[in-house]
């Protein structure tokens, strides 16, 4: 990887970069995800680069309802992985849920990459290297899913995907949580609760909120998640686009 100071104002950003592009290098990133990252860049610019209160929020009723659930599932795809393997480690093993390989540029090669970078991170149980059964509506690899795992998932949280497998999730009756910069994609107008944040910040936040919110009781959680309205915070999401950039291009 290029050896980029910290001191560099863009820093975090071209660090995400390189490691995509490292992703791509060893394998288990498509070439197609250099192009998702940058779109997902042009939105975090747009929010200022920041956690804004609306993801916070999104965070809070995400955790709350990864806790409450009783088949949790985490799904991992070639960006993820690239991006926050260990972070995702973490998180399923706060859990105690399993991490699911999932791909739309599927090749056994890349699933099996993947899967031995989350066991080398410390995972403890890694799914979809054996995918077993098929989410309805879908075409495409996105479509294989493993029993015991997202097909039996009563929460999902597919960071980085696409609209048409969140839209197949939730038809099937699952809860599903998304991490998508783009407040207007389908995925996070799709998803049950959308966090509209970058990945490097989201998954670590999640992780924390969900460490913090173990000690709820479940009456309490059931209120964090049904006091949430997913369509009012993407509404905030578009309105903290607006409010940043008229503190950036105010005159006087």
């Amino acid at each position: 990887m290029t050896d980029i100071p910290k001191s560099h104002p863009r820093y975090a950003s071209l660090v995400a970069r390189e490691r995509v592009a490292n992703g791509v290098k060893k394998g288990f990133t498509s070439n197609q995800g250099l192009i998702a990252q940058g779109r997902g860049e042009c939105f975090d610019y747009l929010l200022g680069e920041r956690t804004t209160a609306s993801a916070a929020a999104a965070t809070q009723a995400a955790a709350a309802l990864l806790l409450m659930a009783e088949r949790p599932v985490l799904s991992v795809n070639g960006n993820v992985a690239a991006l926050v393997p260990e972070e995702m480690v973490a998180l399923a093993a706060l859990l105690g849920a399993p991490l699911e390989v999932n791909l739309f540029h599927r090749s056994e090669e890349r699933v099996k990459l993947i899967a031995r970078l989350l066991r080398e991170q410390g995972a403890e149980k890694v799914l979809g290297e054996n995918p077993d059964a098929t989410v309805p509506g879908l075409d495409h690899a996105r479509a294989l899913a493993t029993r015991g795992g997202i097909y039996d998932a009563d929460v999902v949280l597919i960071p980085l995907e696409d609209g048409d497998r969140c839209e197949a999730l939730v038809a099937m009756g699952k809860k599903v949580i998304a991490i998508d910069l783009n407040p207007l994609s389908r995925t996070a107008r799709k998803a049950t609760v959308s966090i509209v944040d970058n990945i490097l910040r989201a998954v670590p936040n999640l992780t924390e909120q969900t460490r913090l919110l173990s000690k709820e009781t479940r009456a309490d959680l059931e209120k964090m998640v049904m006091e949430y309205d997913n369509q009012k915070a993407l509404a905030g999401s578009v309105q903290e686009i607006w409010d940043h950039l008229d503190r950036q291009f105010r005159v006087g």
